[in-house]
């Protein structure tokens, strides 16, 4: 569903909510079971819409991380293809909770004639701190 259509019904259900308590009092309906049902469908459509953005964000997480290795397998010894997008692939396994791989790629990368050194720092810095919070929320 794309915005237009998320605010189109927003409009309608705080235009018709109103409408709809009223016809039911006179059917004999609490009010609040009215608000308590127009809440869980509200808490219905935003978790189903939370749901549908994080799996669409993972989705293309994995697409790029895909298109990441291809550009590494391709020419391995060129540092610039472990990035996608601004983004070095050690960084996406991280964020995918991959640390194995990741500091593997970080090792990998070290190697590399033309790699920086400040970026095999923050590359190692990032995944000693994701190690260190893994152990701290262990």
């Amino acid at each position: 569903m794309n915005y237009a259509a998320t605010l189109a019904v927003l409009v309608i259900l705080s235009f018709f909510f109103p409408l709809v308590v009223r016809i039911a009092n006179e059917y004999g309906v609490p009010e609040t079971v009215i608000t308590i049902a127009v809440l869980a469908a509200l808490t219905f459509l935003v978790s189903s819409g939370i749901i549908r953005w994080r799996v669409g964000r993972h989705r293309t997480d994995l697409e790029r991380l895909d298109t990441a290795r291809a550009q590494v397998l391709m020419d391995p010894e060129d540092p610039r293809a472990y990035y996608v997008d601004g983004e070095h692939l050690a960084q996406m396994l991280l964020k995918l909770d991959r640390r194995r791989e990741a500091a593997q790629i970080v090792d990998r990368y070290a190697c590399l004639g033309g790699a920086r050194e400040s970026e095999i720092v923050a590359l190692r810095e990032a995944l000693t701190r994701t190690e260190w919070y893994r152990r701290r929320n262990s």
